[in-house]
C-alpha cells in the first residue's frame, strides 16, 4: 500500500491545525507547528484571500486524510462504503475510520501516533480475538479484544506510550486493561464520542459534486 513519506509537520502547518502526527513530539517544545503555525512554502505568510466553498471542502477532506494517514484512493473507498450504509454518511465515514485496527491500537495507548500504531501492527505485535492481526486496515467490531502479544510486553516504545496515557486518555467506546495489555471495543463510536475538530458534512458535499 502506498503511503506518504514526506515531512509530516508540513501537513499540520498546511491545515493550520495540530494533527498530532508525531506522537509525543507534538506535545513538546520541538513541535514545528508551535514555532511556525503558518502554511509552508514561500507564500505561507502571504495575506489570505477569500476562500471558496470548494476550498473549504477540499481542506476538510485533506485534513481527515492526513489525520488517519491515507492517500486519496483508500480514503475514497471508505467514503463509498459509508455512503452505502444506512445512516448519516459523514458519521458512517468517521466510524469506519475509527474502527480500523491501527486506530484502535493508537486510541488504546499502545502507540503514540497512528503511524507508529500502523508500524507495530504490521510487525505482528498484536492479536485480535486471540489470532494474529497484522493488517492495519482491518475493521474491529463491538466485543473484539485487541491484545499485545506477550513477547512484546517489554518493547520500549509501547511501554513509553502506555505510561503517557494519562495525558491522552482512552475514549469511552474502548476499555483498556493495562495490567493484561488488552483492550476491548465496548461499542461503535458515535459522533458525540469523537471530539476531533472535523466537519464531515463538508467532505460529503465535496464528494457529492
Amino acid at each position: 500500500m502506498a503511503r506518504y513519506t514526506g515531512a509530516v509537520c508540513r501537513q499540520c502547518r498546511r491545515e493550520k491545525l495540530k494533527l498530532f502526527l508525531k506522537g509525543d513530539r507534538c506535545y513538546s517544545d520541538k513541535c514545528s507547528f508551535e514555532r511556525r503555525s503558518f502554511a509552508p512554502g514561500q507564500h505561507g505568510q502571504a495575506r489570505l484571500r477569500k476562500v471558496s466553498d470548494y476550498a473549504l471542502q477540499l481542506r476538510e477532506k485533506q485534513k481527515v486524510k492526513r489525520i488517519y494517514g491515507m492517500l486519496e484512493g483508500q480514503f475514497h473507498r471508505y467514503f463509498i462504503e459509508a455512503e452505502r450504509r444506512r445512516g448519516v454518511t459523514g458519521e458512517n465515514l468517521l466510524q469506519l475510520l475509527e474502527l480500523r485496527l491501527d486506530n484502535a491500537v493508537y486510541r488504546l495507548g499502545f502507540a503514540s501516533s497512528r503511524s507508529q500504531a500502523r508500524h507495530l501492527v504490521r510487525h505482528n505485535h498484536f492479536l485480535l480475538n486471540g489470532h494474529r492481526a497484522n493488517i492495519p486496515s482491518m475493521q474491529v467490531n463491538v466485543g473484539d479484544v485487541v491484545t499485545l502479544r506477550e513477547k512484546s510486553h517489554k518493547v520500549e516504545v509501547i511501554k513509553e506510550s502506555l505510561s503517557a496515557m494519562a495525558r491522552r486518555g482512552v475514549p469511552t467506546w474502548l476499555n483498556l486493561n493495562q495490567d493484561n495489555f488488552t483492550g476491548t471495543v465496548k461499542n461503535a463510536p458515535n459522533r458525540e464520542e469523537l471530539t476531533m475538530p472535523i466537519q464531515e458534512q463538508l467532505i460529503v458535499e465535496l464528494y457529492s459534486k
